[in-house]
């Protein structure tokens, strides 16, 4: 008999770690290679970590709701004999004692110097850059509550948290210590205990009528949340808006639609002309396709789209079509159609909704006009599809102007006002309205 670790894959870039969200396999239950073993959460999708073997659960080393880190080992499935392959590393069950009780020694100081500071006590919102330097740099949530910040209401700053760092290793401030700590929560206690018990009443509403339901928001909308806010807190948001007429398009999908489906076996939606649009625009505009860290301006190489896309239990995602300049139509209508189907059926992988440089949603969907999106931090644009209408318009011909029906659309473009201005902004989906406006209606696909 051998005995596998089975670790907590790499799943894509900028994943670090994950949160144990159900176990599918208890211990003592046997399992076949690539069955599934638990359910993960990372910040942006669920996704299933598979078992490269055949063998019986012996061991979970995480419960519920744990946060591990990738490579870090979750759980042990004990193989017979050649189950396990060569290069992953396994203690063996005749191995001695003392050998394999130093080895569990060793992995469990590695853990637990691994394991990620936890910042969810703190009454104050902290960025996910700012965390992330805490982490980096050793920073407790109790030096992290004692940094006077100037951003937006007191907010750390990625300035704060380095200027912090920097005084703290000249000796200029003095890390608050967890011993100090301990006396002075002992005595203020007994003098404050109304605001710990608001804290609690705050934490669960009470129904005043009796009649109102009240439901905690699961983890995804919690995180939703806290993106949505943190995004409004750092962007300056500024809007423009366009109307389109997608007249030619409308008719030219009318015409090719049954044939495109017969011939790719892809259903033909308007998501990828529009994304095609996007991508050539962001080509023209290249300064649409940055990031933003603290006082610096990252310029993208890789044009990656998101598309928001809502989930049937109402939430929001958005996976991400990696290098979507390179793609034609054809390829474009798959990517659109293979993210938007996985992400119904809870399929995405973690690598799915990493590296997006701009997003596009399409709120036309749910019947709206137009809308106001939100940006995905740290990208600095993002562009709302309108339903597309029937219209009364003015057409402009040579014989002179005349009444008729047209299909428009509007496009609205929330941008990040701190790096972006209205020139660059109103231009940019300006030339998309010109691709999309100037679309051939006889081309192939």
């Amino acid at each position: 008999m051998a005995r596998f670790e089975l670790k907590l894959p790499k799943m894509g870039e900028s994943v670090a770690e994950a949160t144990i969200t159900n176990w599918l396999k208890e211990v003592g239950d046997k399992i076949e290679a690539d069955e599934a073993v638990l359910e993960i959460a990372t910040d942006k999708v669920d996704s299933e970590v598979p078992s490269e073997v055949s063998g019986i659960l012996v061991e979970q080393l995480f419960g519920k709701d744990d946060l591990v880190q990738v490579g870090q080992t979750i759980a042990i499935i004990e193989t017979e004999g050649g189950d396990a392959p060569a290069a992953t590393p396994a203690v063996d069950a005749a191995a001695p004692a003392e050998a394999v009780e130093i080895e569990k020694t060793i992995e469990a100081v590695k853990e637990e110097v691994a394991a990620p500071q936890d910042f969810s006590g703190s009454e104050k919102f902290l960025s996910p850059l700012v965390k992330n330097i805490a982490k980096e740099e050793g920073v407790s949530l109790a030096e992290l509550d004692s940094i006077q910040g100037s951003g937006k209401d007191a907010r750390v700053t990625k300035d704060d948290i380095l200027k912090y760092i920097e005084d703290r290793k000249s000796g200029a401030v003095q890390a608050p210590k967890v011993v100090e700590e301990a006396p002075k929560a002992v005595v203020e206690t007994p003098k404050a205990p109304e605001p710990a018990v608001q804290k609690s009443q705050q934490a669960v509403p009470v129904s005043v009528n009796g009649g109102d339901e009240i439901i905690e928001m699961d983890r995804m909308r919690k995180l939703i949340s806290g993106y949505m806010t943190a995004s409004v807190q750092t962007s300056a948001h500024v809007q423009s808006f366009i109307e389109v007429d997608v007249t030619n398009i409308v008719k030219w999908r009318d015409k090719v639609k049954t044939a495109f489906e017969k011939r790719e076996g892809e259903k033909l939606t308007f998501t990828p002309i529009m994304m095609e649009a996007v991508a050539k625009a962001l080509k023209d505009f290249p300064g649409m396709n940055i990031s933003v860290d603290g006082d610096y301006i990252i310029k993208k190489k890789n044009i990656n789209l998101g598309m928001a896309a809502a989930l049937p239990n109402g939430n929001l995602i958005v996976p991400v079509i990696k290098n979507a300049d390179q793609l034609n139509l054809v390829g474009m209508a798959k990517a659109v159609n293979d993210l938007g189907n996985r992400a119904k059926a809870g399929k995405l992988k973690p690598d799915d909704t990493q590296g997006g440089t701009y997003t596009v949603t399409n709120v036309g969907t749910f019947g709206s006009v137009f809308g106001t999106p939100i940006i995905n931090q740290p990208q600095v644009g993002i562009l709302a599809l309108g339903a597309i209408r029937k219209v009364p318009a003015v057409i402009e011909t040579p014989e002179g102007d005349f009444i008729g029906i047209r299909q428009k659309m509007f496009l609205s473009h929330s941008y990040d006002h701190r790096v972006v201005d209205g020139a660059l902004g109103g231009s940019f989906v300006k030339r998309v309205a010109e691709y999309l406006e100037a679309f051939d209606v006889d081309r192939d696909f």
